[in-house]
């Protein structure tokens, strides 16, 4: 199961990313965190704001409620969402 904490703003979830893919797409879960390929490969920040874009226009949030908290420079990640529920979040693995 993906690792969600509530938080007083929305919720924190563990993501997984791969940079340089072929196509920017949300794979499910894989070892308790979310798994997201990105076209944008892991230099000056591209990645990270490929992933923020990509989870705000599939939460329907702005980008400024996505705030990545730890992480920035590994793979994995834990992502800050505003203003969104657990449901919200857990219904992206099956959105895709």
């Amino acid at each position: 199961m993906i690792e969600l904490h509530q938080t007083t703003n929305g919720i924190v979830v563990s993501v997984r990313v791969m940079p340089r893919s072929n196509r920017n797409a949300i794979e499910g879960e894989r070892q308790s965190a979310l798994t997201v390929r990105l076209t944008a490969p892991p230099i000056e920040d591209r990645a990270n704001d490929s992933l923020r874009h990509l989870l705000a226009e599939r939460l329907n949030v702005p980008v400024s409620a996505v705030r990545i908290v730890s992480g920035k420079k590994s793979r994995t990640k834990r992502v800050e969402i505003a203003g969104v529920t657990r449901t919200e979040v857990l219904a992206l693995l099956h959105k895709g």
